[in-house]
């Protein structure tokens, strides 16, 4: 759960951050809450998850849009 929180998270600052951020936040605290081996991934998974959370705050406030884009 750690490994997946944490690459999700990544993942979600490029793509789907509405949907991946929250799920990457959630699997890490679960991950915590079970004490996994691997404590500093569900971290990052969380950190990460907050952060398309902020990204995605940002973008609302800038331009109104939900998503972007390169175009």
């Amino acid at each position: 759960m750690a490994v997946t929180g944490f690459v999700l998270g990544l993942v979600g600052l490029l793509v789907m951050n509405l949907v991946l951020g929250p799920t990457a936040v959630v699997l890490g605290a679960l991950a915590l809450r079970r004490r996994t081996t691997r404590p500093g991934r569900a971290r990052l998974g969380i950190a990460l998850g907050l952060a398309d959370l902020a990204v995605l705050g940002c973008l609302v406030t800038a331009d109104g849009t939900w998503s972007w884009g390169l175009t």
